[in-house]
């Protein structure tokens, strides 16, 4: 498999972890297509010991790193498109609030915490291979999951299940 086939085979799983990092589907897609422009004007820079999908997902988390920085410097923008015409009402099943609850408690966690928890619960990659893709330590990569997943029992109400409220 040649280097381009190997890109194309790791572009779902570096869409999947951008759309859980950024929560949007437009700057998750044009933070992929930054990664894919780094990585094939920067082929060169490969070597060829490790894993690529490890070296894009690098090259995607220190993107996403560098954009969070810049934007705030700049502060938050919100376009108008985005704003809310009414307000909105939560979905009655119980299931989709559950997960918007969690989904809410992920965005709130530090994004050290968020990157290493995605890395190994979204994409399944290993301790190891998560430590290697965000450049830290393992032990790093255990107390970042460990703090994360403490953060997200409390934020969710304590237990296992996240919290349910009843709206009257």
């Amino acid at each position: 498999m040649d280097f381009l086939d190997e890109i194309e085979a790791s572009v779902p799983a570096l869409r999947r972890y951008a759309r859980a990092l950024t929560r949007n589907a437009d700057r998750a897609d044009d933070l992929v297509q930054d990664c894919l422009e780094r990585a094939i004007s920067r082929r060169g820079l490969f070597a060829p010991t490790g894993q690529l999908e490890g070296w894009l997902f690098r090259i995607l988390v220190n993107l996403w790193r560098n954009a969070t920085r810049s934007e705030r410097r700049r502060g938050e923008h919100l376009p108008f498109e985005d704003l809310p015409v009414e307000p909105s009402v939560p979905p009655a099943q119980p299931g989709r609030i559950a997960l918007a609850e969690m989904s809410r408690a992920i965005d709130r966690l530090p994004p050290e915490q968020r990157e290493a928890l995605l890395l190994v619960v979204l994409e399944g990659k290993s301790y190891e291979e998560a430590a290697s893709i965000l450049s830290i330590p393992s032990g790093t990569l255990m107390s970042r999951l460990g703090r994360a997943r403490s953060a997200l029992r409390s934020l969710t109400g304590g237990s296992d299940e996240p919290r349910l409220r009843s709206v009257k």
